[in-house]
């Protein structure tokens, strides 16, 4: 993409991108009511309501406020309401109690949006390149929630003994069950990896945007190695079931071990044995898994597991990085448009982007000679480079075009509400 400044696209192309994003996210709350918006099933999830407003907050403060003379708040009692994690803006609403916030109601959210949304389309061609990065910056930060959007909703609604459908889903067709995992051969030796940042808080290489943690661009040692040309289906993994790989520690690092006896975790979040069926939860309602598909909402304890019981591990992401970099981060099943999100049976040939994000045996931590931006904006990754695990690639809830093979994607290692999925990897 030509750009005016050589980092950021020109504003009529950046406008696009807002209101593009703007209108997505606008269409994923569309089927909520009110109370379907407010509720908040888990310390780890949010409301879809406070999703609307945090990314709203964020444009407003970091663009509007900072960048826009004369601009007033919209309401000056909801930044402390809609802050996330940033210190540097002050104190703020405690996250496990979003859904305590029945006021402001989600028309007063929207109205909010259209607000801010027609402040800074007027002050778009005028904002300086700095500022012009913060928009691009909010609209791949606004796309991150669009996905935690459809993975909190889908956990609000799991918990409802109802298990209400936010969108009823197309009759299920019969596929072929994919063949076994073929290896792919991975690079070896010293390969480069990562993004050559040209901007602190908004790294921008080759006319594209990257994260800063997806940076600086270094080179990583590779060992021999072979990674699989697809993800684990739900049929294998109910054969890992089926095998006793949940009660056998064998397969289990301790800590995944511990969780598993104090939750009595027996198969991946969402599943349930009806009869002699394995059903799963989605937004589509509960329907009977689909073996073919790739498994997921699974946790990085559970993808480890399984990988020891099949003879496997998972790949590092600096292997995975290498083999998707010549794939398209924009193929596969990924958000197009509102809708039912689930994962897809594979359609032959290796596919490292779409369906479900994958994890890596790499802990989330920061390359050599990462950086974090001054003021605010510096926290948005580099705080969080503790006690977390890379995922790589993208999914079925992911925003087409959001991804691509640098992107660092990053979870606690319990955690499995996401469309998390498992790779497999093997040492040659």
């Amino acid at each position: 993409m030509r750009t005016e400044t050589g980092s950021v696209p020109a504003s009529s192309a950046l406008g696009a991108k807002f209101h593009r994003t703007r209108a997505l996210s606008e269409a994923l709350v569309r089927p909520l009511s009110d109370a379907d918006a407010t509720i908040q099933s888990m310390d780890d999830a949010s409301p879809a309501k406070w999703h609307l407003a945090h990314t709203t907050w964020f444009f407003e403060t970091f663009v509007l406020r900072d960048h826009v003379p004369g601009y007033a708040l919209f309401d000056a009692r909801w930044p402390f309401l809609f802050n996330s994690y940033y210190e540097a803006e002050g104190r703020r609403h405690a996250r496990p109690r979003r859904g305590m916030l029945s006021r402001p109601t989600l028309d007063e959210i929207r109205a909010w949006r259209a607000h801010v949304d027609a402040a800074l389309a007027d002050a778009l061609p005028d904002l300086p390149p700095a500022a012009r990065a913060l928009v691009l910056l909010g609209c791949n930060h606004e796309e991150q929630h669009q996905e935690l959007l459809l993975t909190d909703i889908l956990h609000h609604f799991s918990v409802n003994p109802l298990e209400p459908a936010v969108w009823q889903g197309a009759p299920k067709v019969p596929v072929a069950m994919p063949g076994p995992i073929g290896w792919i051969a991975g690079l070896e030796g010293l390969v480069a990896v990562g993004v050559e940042p040209t901007e602190p808080m908004a790294i921008v290489a080759d006319g594209g945007f990257a994260f800063d943690c997806e940076g600086p661009r270094h080179h990583a040692l590779l060992t021999p190695h072979a990674i699989a040309d697809r993800t684990v289906t739900n049929g294998e993994w109910a054969a890992f079931i089926a095998d006793g790989g949940y009660r056998d520690p064998r397969h289990w690092l301790s800590d995944g071990w511990a969780w598993v006896q104090k939750e009595g975790v027996e198969a991946p979040l969402y599943w349930r044995r009806d009869g002699d069926v394995w059903t799963r939860f989605g937004l589509d309602g509960r329907r009977p898994v689909d073996p073919a598909a790739p498994v997921t909402h699974v946790s990085f304890f559970e993808a480890d597991a399984y990988a020891g019981w099949a003879g496997a591990r998972l790949p590092t992401e600096f292997e995975w990085e290498a083999a998707a970099a010549a794939h398209d981060p924009a193929g596969g099943n990924q958000l197009d448009a509102a809708g039912p999100v689930e994962p897809h049976p594979s359609a032959g040939g290796p596919a490292f982007f779409g369906d479900v994000w994958e994890w890596t045996g790499s802990a989330y931590r920061p390359y050599p000679g990462f950086r974090p931006a001054a003021g605010a904006v510096g926290e948005y990754n580099g705080k969080f480079m503790s006690g977390q695990f890379v995922l790589r690639g993208s999914s079925c809830a992911t925003p087409r075009g959001h991804s691509r093979a640098s992107y660092r994607n990053f979870f606690y290692p319990l955690q499995r509400s996401p469309f998390t999925g498992v790779p497999l990897a093997k040492h040659l």
